[in-house]
């Protein structure tokens, strides 16, 4: 029977919306649907309900004023931030602090899921796991206090073992270039060993007939690791990578400000320190607010960007 385009839509759109279909799945998942409701509610109340906050950014807020009853400033605020030189190398600094994260510490956690999944002695691999994910539990406060008793340049056991074999002491985390590398290396060891989990996860969902069938075509682990792991987990490389990215202009409190010292502050400011600093300590809600949506936004479209552009190369991205 011949259906014109329009007719198709018709019956396209009433088969797609259907009350009594929707209703009668409602009635029988019923238990699924209660489900939801507790994120639901969380979501709302945590991720929604505090965008309200945003518009401090555009008022002269102070405390005990409430938000409605502060003066609208405008875009005054962003004026402020975007003439100010210390904004500018602050966000110089983020960006060369997560950009190194991304390129060195992005591709640990795949090299080591990959390293694990080969090894066959099942109590070796099970305990190298359970190391490499430990650092991830300690707080940036622990971490950071261990790292010194290690790397001070004087009584740091690192360099106590270089001196004792004739080298000098090395100022890891008091010369500028030696933290920016010393961060970033600290960094990979506290994050690397957590992020294989989502890796291995991956790898274990690849068909392992086509390991079976590599092996009997002669390839070898290396072979097998770049025509099928790899392949197998590019999905999900292509979608972290993306989050990454969007996550570039942003950066946690906790690290640079526990590994950071006067001596490093040029390279060690970021904008969560200047946050902390400039509009928190300052009680300067809505510069801190501005900033805030400023890396917000730059986030976001960034990850539209990396996401247009993994679809164009054929990868499916995250939405």
């Amino acid at each position: 029977m011949y259906y014109s385009n329009a007719s198709k839509n018709n019956i396209k759109a009433k088969e797609g919306f259907n009350i009594g279909k929707t209703l009668s799945s409602i009635k029988n998942d019923f238990s699924l649907y209660l489900l939801l409701v507790v994120p639901m509610i969380f979501l709302f109340l945590f991720s929604y309900k505090p965008m309200y906050g945003l518009i401090i950014a555009f008022k002269d807020y102070v405390p005990p004023m409430t938000i409605a009853e502060s003066p609208w400033i405008g875009f005054d605020i962003f004026k402020e931030i975007f003439q100010s030189n210390q904004f500018y190398k602050v966000l110089r600094n983020t960006l060369i602090l997560n950009g190194l994260d991304l390129i060195t510490g992005f591709p640990a956690p795949i090299i080591l899921a990959i390293l694990l999944n080969e090894v066959r002695v099942k109590w070796f691999k099970k305990t190298s796991q359970t190391l490499l994910y430990m650092p991830y539990f300690l707080s940036w406060v622990i971490i950071a206090g261990i790292m010194y008793q290690l790397m001070s340049p004087e009584t740091g056991l690192i360099n106590i073992l270089i001196t004792n074999l004739g080298g000098t002491a090395v100022p890891f985390l008091t010369e500028k270039l030696m933290w920016v590398v010393s961060y970033n290396l600290i960094g990979i060891w506290q994050s690397a060993g957590w992020g294989t989990i989502i890796y291995l996860a991956a790898i274990t969902g690849i068909n392992s007939e086509l390991y079976e069938a590599a092996v009997v075509d002669g390839a070898g682990r290396l072979r097998k690791i770049w025509h099928i792991t790899l392949p197998g987990i590019r999905p999900t490389i292509i979608a972290l990578l993306i989050i990454n990215l969007g996550r570039i202009m942003g950066s946690s409190f906790d690290r640079p400000f526990t590994l950071g010292n006067a001596m490093v502050m040029d390279n060690a400011d970021v904008i969560a320190t200047y946050v902390y600093r400039e509009g928190l300590q300052s009680v300067r809600y809505n510069l801190a607010t501005a900033v805030g949506l400023f890396q917000s936004v730059v986030g976001f479209v960034l990850v539209l960007i990396s996401n247009y552009f993994s679809k164009k190369a054929g990868e499916g991205g995250i939405f």
